[in-house]
C-alpha cells in the first residue's frame, strides 16, 4: 500500500514539474510580445492566446503535484486542533463524499469537452493567427485523472494514519519561506546558547 502510495506521489511530482517548465515558454513570450509591441510598435498576433494557454497548461496540470504536497488551500482553524486520526477520519470522509464525485464529474464532462474540440481542430477566436487551443482542452480529462489518483494516494494516506495514529511521510521538495526563516531563526538562537556554554 505504502509502495503504491509514493508511486503516485512520484507520478504527481515528476508531471506537475515537467509542466513547471512553461513558466519559461509564458516569460519568454510575454517578454518578446513587450519587447515588440513598444519597442518595435509591432504587436504580435499570437502572444496573448501563447500567454494563457501556457498559464492554463500550468495550473492545470499543476493540481495533483500540489494535492501531494498538502499545498491547497485549507480553513483548518479547528482542524490543525485535531489529534492526527481525527483529521485523518474527516479527511476520509470529505475525499469520498466530495472530491472524488466531484474529480469524477471533471473527468467525464472533460472528456466530452476536449473530444469535441479535438475532433474540429479548435483553434482561438481571440486573434487571426488561429493558435489551437484543443491541445490545452485535452489536458482537462487527464487533469482529472491525475487528480483522481492523487486523490486515492491521499484516501491510503488517511487510512494509513487512521491505523497508526501519525500521518505518514509526505513528499517536500518546497517549503514556506515563513517556515525556513522561523528554522534559521532556531538554529542561530541555538547556536548562541551553544557558544555561551549551559551555564549561561
Amino acid at each position: 500500500m505504502t509502495k503504491f502510495l509514493f508511486f503516485i506521489d512520484e507520478l504527481s511530482t515528476w508531471v506537475g514539474k515537467a509542466f513547471a517548465w512553461l513558466i519559461l515558454v509564458l516569460t519568454l513570450g510575454v517578454s518578446y510580445e513587450v519587447f515588440v509591441r513598444y519597442v518595435l510598435r509591432a504587436p504580435t498576433t499570437w502572444a496573448f492566446d501563447i500567454s494563457y494557454i501556457t498559464y492554463g497548461a500550468m495550473f492545470l496540470m499543476a493540481g495533483a503535484y500540489t494535492l501531494s504536497r498538502n499545498g491547497h488551500v485549507r480553513a483548518d482553524v479547528v482542524y490543525r486542533l485535531w489529534s492526527p486520526r481525527t483529521q485523518a477520519t474527516m479527511d476520509l470522509v470529505l475525499y469520498i463524499l466530495f472530491f472524488l464525485p466531484a474529480i469524477a464529474a471533471l473527468m467525464y464532462s472533460g472528456w466530452n469537452y476536449a473530444q469535441m474540440s479535438i475532433r474540429f481542430r479548435e483553434v482561438s477566436i481571440f486573434s487571426p493567427a488561429g493558435v489551437p487551443v484543443f491541445p490545452l482542452k485535452a489536458l482537462i480529462p487527464l487533469t482529472g485523472f491525475l487528480l483522481f489518483l492523487q486523490g486515492i494516494a491521499e484516501i491510503i494516506r488517511c487510512v494509513l494514519c487512521i491505523r497508526t495514529g501519525r500521518w505518514p511521510q509526505r513528499p517536500h521538495d518546497v517549503e514556506e519561506t515563513e517556515s525556513v526563516v522561523i528554522r534559521e531563526h532556531q538554529q542561530h538562537a541555538a547556536e548562541l546558547q551553544n557558544e555561551k556554554g549551559p551555564g549561561a
